[in-house]
């Protein structure tokens, strides 16, 4: 198969960035959409040309580097699929792909469809740790968890931190990523010591940079790993539960 691309080039943060047209000929259906972007970038490095910077590691879905805007979608036209994982059978010959990086003023784009992704890093670090105690193994009953809160943490747990949900969202929100961070250990008992400190951090971290959730509802759409927008109640909530925690040790203490 035959695909025309439209390729977001910016050469770094400062410089003007624009599209440029692309050829990619005698794609095979089965090649995933970053295969498709190697073939194209061999041809440009035979030509002495430029090729096209984006990012990628695992190639399996699973570490998150790979996100790109795909004719307005985030990751694509597939829901639940990354873009590593994006095969061209779902293109049709002869169709015209845009492609450009993440727009959030959150992600500041380095090199084509490279993006800055470090506010994730900082809402992470925030988060800082979990007390555990350390030496041999626990048994494994000697800490029961419900079922319930076991699935929704692992649920919650598989965020790869794409940033396709600030991508979707219209006001730029990380809501969903953090979210999902805070939620799958302040499910768990080993998170409940610092769950609250925890989730205070994480927040205000995060509206440093990042717009305010309105509930479009986009983030979840958008999302390679089908997290539900229901980690955003949970975090709302626990963010509400610990002013309230918060001020009554104000009180306490005057």
């Amino acid at each position: 198969m035959d695909v025309r691309l439209r390729v977001w080039r910016q050469a770094n943060t400062e410089a003007r960035g624009d599209f440029e047209s692309y050829e990619a000929n005698d794609v095979s259906p089965d090649a995933s959409f970053l295969e498709m972007l190697d073939q194209v970038n061999e041809q440009l490095n035979e030509a002495g040309e430029e090729p096209i910077a984006f990012d990628s590691d695992c190639r399996e879905g699973i570490c998150g580097a790979c996100g790109l805007m795909i004719n307005g979608s985030p990751h694509g036209p597939q829901q639940g699929t990354a873009t590593c994982q994006l095969h061209m059978r779902k293109f049709s010959d002869g169709e015209q792909i845009t492609i450009e990086p993440w727009r959030a003023a959150a992600f500041p784009v380095l090199r084509d469809l490279v993006v800055d992704r470090s506010a994730f890093d900082e809402i992470i670090e925030a988060g800082g740790f979990i007390s555990m105690n350390i030496g041999s193994a626990p048994d494994a009953n000697a800490t029961p968890v419900p079922r319930t809160a076991s699935e929704a943490a692992m649920d919650a747990a598989a965020c790869i931190g794409c940033a396709a949900c600030v991508a979707a969202c219209p006001n730029s929100a990380a809501n969903l990523f953090t979210g999902a961070k805070i939620a799958h250990l302040g499910l768990l008992p080993q998170g409940q010591p610092e769950r609250y400190l925890r989730t205070v951090a994480m927040v205000e971290t995060m509206e440093q940079y990042f717009g305010s959730c309105t509930n479009f509802g986009e983030c979840e759409t958008a999302c390679p790993k089908n997290i539900s927008i229901d980690v955003i109640a949970w975090m709302n909530r626990d963010y509400t539960s610990a002013q309230w925690k918060n001020l009554r040790k104000q009180g306490q203490q005057v």
